[in-house]
């Protein structure tokens, strides 16, 4: 059942001078878009570095950065906590991508092997990884989301707590990283895909909104489902073809 609103649905982007060096300013753009699409008023809000984030916000959009800008977003985020725990407790959702990802958990490693508090939104702990991984990643979760595409280049391992979900399986990434990826909650997601992830997968930003607005409208997506089958395809030939005769061996 879709929900009736009065005001703007307001897509906060936090922090992007230190949380945008991977393009994941897209994310924003694409759930804007698409509600618009549909008639829904949408609004981009933008959360400069050291301004507070509102409790105000219906999405919250924690991108990617590198390491030191990494340190300065952790405690402007970490003032905040209050603030994004009541818009959550009002039915905001949260979209946490590689450093955001990493930031909404209890802790991560900062590069120099110090150990940072981060916001705490999930039971996840991150610490530096033997490598790092950098390339398509290619990642099945729970229906209704359809197999899902992005982009990794993060040297963190993160791991969750007995009571997480992980987002989905991987079926193929470039070099060894776990067999799982992301982390799916009540209203929240947490992934290392960058791409950005929501303009490669249609499917994933209408979930998002839904948890805002309600059950929406289908739209005319060709052209992102186009772009995501190229890079289902691209470099995951592979794991594809692996995913495929699991599949085939499971019905016997």
């Amino acid at each position: 059942m879709s929900t009736t609103r009065e005001s703007a649905v307001r897509v906060g982007l936090v922090y992007p001078e230190l949380l945008g060096t991977y393009g994941d300013r897209g994310n924003a753009v694409v759930l804007v878009q698409r509600l618009r699409w549909r008639d829904h008023r949408a609004e981009l809000v933008e959360i400069t570095a050291g301004a507070p984030i509102p409790g105000s916000l219906d999405v919250y959009l924690f991108g990617g950065g590198e390491d030191d800008p990494q340190v300065m977003a952790s405690a402007g985020m970490r003032s905040s906590r209050a603030a994004i725990d009541r818009a959550r407790a009002e039915g905001a959702a949260v979209l946490a991508v590689c450093a955001g990802f990493q930031l909404i958990g209890h802790s991560y490693e900062a590069a120099d092997g110090t150990m940072i508090d981060g916001l705490g939104l999930v039971d996840a702990v991150t610490r530096a990884g033997p490598n790092r991984l950098i390339g398509e990643l290619v990642v099945e979760p729970d229906p209704p989301l359809p197999i899902l595409t992005g982009f990794e280049n993060h040297g963190g391992r993160t791991t969750l707590g007995p009571g997480e979900q992980p987002l989905g399986r991987v079926l193929a990434r470039t070099g060894s990283g776990g067999n799982t990826e992301g982390l799916v909650g009540d209203r929240l997601i947490g992934t290392y895909m960058h791409g950005p992830v929501l303009p490669r997968n249609p499917a994933l930003a209408d979930h998002i909104l839904s948890w805002v607005v309600g059950d929406l409208e289908p739209l005319d997506s060709t052209r992102e489902e186009q772009l995501r089958a190229a890079q289902l395809h691209a470099g995951t030939a592979r794991g594809m073809r692996k995913w495929w005769q699991e599949r085939v061996l499971a019905r016997g």
